[in-house]
């Protein structure tokens, strides 16, 4: 794989289940296993679903107006099956953007459907890795 296409983070114990996650630019974040203010796995899978269409909705919409306000919710249901596997449901990415009153504004409510179609079928890599259910290799090196 090529550098421009392989993206990585790596994962360090800092406590029982508290660890720094650290991305090939040097950027940090805490998780961990829900007994503080940590983001949990779960947390951070819907933080990177929201976050990537956030970027592509915002980007394709704010060319034509600035919004006055922008924010996205993403939830999920989380269940243990039958044979006691956990897993997420009924993920929901809820869009609450506003945009100015006027012509530019008007442009960019007219594309706000549009923009946040093409994030889910095309454009979100997070999300559209997760409805194709990608398979995850496991290693021990």
């Amino acid at each position: 794989m090529s550098e421009e296409t392989h993206r990585q983070v790596t994962i360090e114990r800092i406590a029982n289940g508290r660890y720094t996650v650290t991305n090939e630019r040097g950027g940090q974040i805490s998780v961990g296993s829900g007994g503080g203010t940590d983001f949990t796995p779960v947390e951070l899978l819907l933080t990177a679903i929201g976050g990537c269409t956030a970027i592509d909705v915002d980007t394709l919409t704010s060319r034509r107006a600035e919004p006055e306000s922008f924010a996205i919710e993403v939830g999920a249901e989380k269940l243990r099956d039958e044979k006691g596997r956990n897993q997420l449901e009924d993920i929901v990415v809820t869009f609450r953007i506003a945009f100015p009153a006027g012509e530019d504004g008007d442009k960019a409510r007219a594309l706000l459907p549009d923009a946040v179609r093409r994030s889910h079928e095309s454009l979100c890599t997070v999300s559209r890795t997760v409805y194709l259910g990608t398979p995850i290799a496991s290693r021990i090196g």
